[in-house]
C-alpha cells in the first residue's frame, strides 16, 4: 500500500494540468480485449487534440508514454504500465464524408468506419470491418483483412510527436509496409484521411456481411483474444507454421492456442498476461525448432512482470 500511495502522489503532481482526466492505478485490463494486466501508473483522457498536445509539451521528459485504443490487439503485463496510458476518447472518433473521402479521428472504430462509409456510399473500405480496432491502430501496423491493407486506401494522416507539435504525414512519410510503417513510435496518430471509390450501399452492404461471417466462422470472436498472435512471414501463413508444430489447442495455464484459428491466443478465464506471453514464446520456440521461422509478435506488449513492478515506483520517484 506505501507503493501505491506514493505512485498517487508522486507522479500525478508531476504532470501538467490538462482539460482531460487523469485516474492513477488505472485498471488496464479491463479495457483490454484479453481482460488481463496490471494497472496504469496514470490513465490519461484528452479532451481534444490541443489538450493531448498541451500534454505532451508539459510532460517531463523521463515519463514514458503509451497509446491504448480498442484495446483488441494488445496484452498489458501483470505488473502494470510505469507513466502515463493516454486512451483517446469520443473526441478523437468523429468520422465525416466528403465525396468519396473519409476524415476519421484515431480512436474512430475500424468497423464503425467501414459502415461510415457504407452510409455515403464509398466502395472499398469494407476490408476495415475484419479488423478489430481503431484507426490509430490500424495506422500504426498498417493493418489489413480480406485483401486490402491501409497504404491501399490511405490519403493522410496527423500526428503529434514527442514534444505536442504537429506533423501532417502523407504515404512517403508513413513509409507503409506488411503491418508495419516507418513513423517514431513516440508519435500519436490523431486522425486520417482515408479514399474510397464511389459504390452502392446494397453491393457495400452485402460485402461486409460477407467478412462478418467469413470472419465469425474462421476466428474464435466470441473468445477472450487479441486478434492475430503473430504477423505472417514473407510467403507463409503464421497459422500454418503453428499448426505444423503441433501447436494447435496448446495450453498453458489459463491460456490456450485455439483450436478454431491456431494464430489466436485465448483467455480461457483464468489465464494470467504471463500465461499469455509464456504461450507465445513456447509456440515461437516450437515453430523455429520445426521449420526454422521466427515468428514475429503482433500483438503489442506493454508494462512489466510482477518481478519487476518495483518499475511503477521508480518511474514516480524519478
Amino acid at each position: 500500500m506505501m507503493a501505491a500511495r506514493r505512485i498517487r502522489t508522486d507522479l500525478a503532481e508531476r504532470l501538467p494540468r490538462i482539460r482531460g482526466r487523469y485516474d492513477v492505478m488505472a485498471d488496464l485490463g479491463r479495457m483490454t480485449w484479453f481482460r488481463v494486466g496490471g494497472p496504469a501508473e496514470v490513465l490519461f483522457s484528452p479532451a481534444d487534440v490541443e489538450d493531448l498536445a498541451a500534454f505532451l509539451k508539459g510532460k517531463p521528459e523521463d515519463v514514458p508514454v503509451h497509446v491504448v485504443g480498442l484495446g483488441s490487439n494488445m496484452l498489458v503485463r501483470d505488473g502494470g504500465v510505469p507513466g502515463v496510458v493516454i486512451h483517446l476518447g469520443k473526441a478523437f472518433c468523429t468520422i465525416t464524408a466528403d465525396g468519396t473521402h473519409l476524415r476519421c479521428g484515431a480512436g474512430a472504430v475500424d468497423a464503425t468506419v467501414a459502415t461510415a462509409a457504407r452510409d455515403a456510399s464509398i466502395a472499398g473500405l469494407e476490408f476495415l470491418t475484419g479488423i478489430p480496432g481503431t484507426i490509430g491502430g490500424a495506422l500504426r501496423m498498417n493493418a489489413g483483412a480480406y485483401g486490402p491493407e491501409i497504404k491501399d486506401v490511405f490519403v493522410s494522416a496527423t500526428a503529434l510527436d514527442a514534444k505536442g507539435e504537429v506533423h501532417q504525414l502523407d504515404a512517403a512519410a508513413m513509409g507503409f509496409s506488411y503491418r508495419h510503417t516507418e513513423v517514431a513510435e513516440d508519435w500519436i496518430f490523431t486522425g486520417a484521411e482515408l479514399k474510397g471509390t464511389p459504390g452502392n450501399q446494397d453491393a457495400i452492404t452485402a460485402r461486409i456481411r460477407e467478412i462478418r461471417a467469413e470472419r465469425e466462422q474462421s476466428q474464435p470472436t466470441q473468445a477472450r483474444t487479441g486478434g492475430s498472435t503473430f504477423a505472417n512471414p514473407p510467403g507463409s501463413k503464421a497459422w500454418a507454421l503453428v499448426d505444423a508444430a503441433g501447436c494447435r489447442g496448446l495450453v498453458r495455464g489459463g491460456a490456450q492456442i485455439s483450436h478454431k484459428h491456431a494464430n489466436f491466443l485465448i483467455n480461457t478465464g483464468t489465464a494470467t498476461a504471463a500465461d499469455l506471453e509464456g504461450l507465445g514464446e513456447e509456440v515461437r520456440k516450437r515453430v523455429k525448432d520445426h521449420s526454422g521461422v521466427e515468428l514475429v509478435w503482433e500483438v503489442r506488449r506493454i508494462g512489466v512482470t510482477p518481478d519487476d513492478e518495483s518499475a511503477l515506483l521508480r518511474s514516480s520517484r524519478q
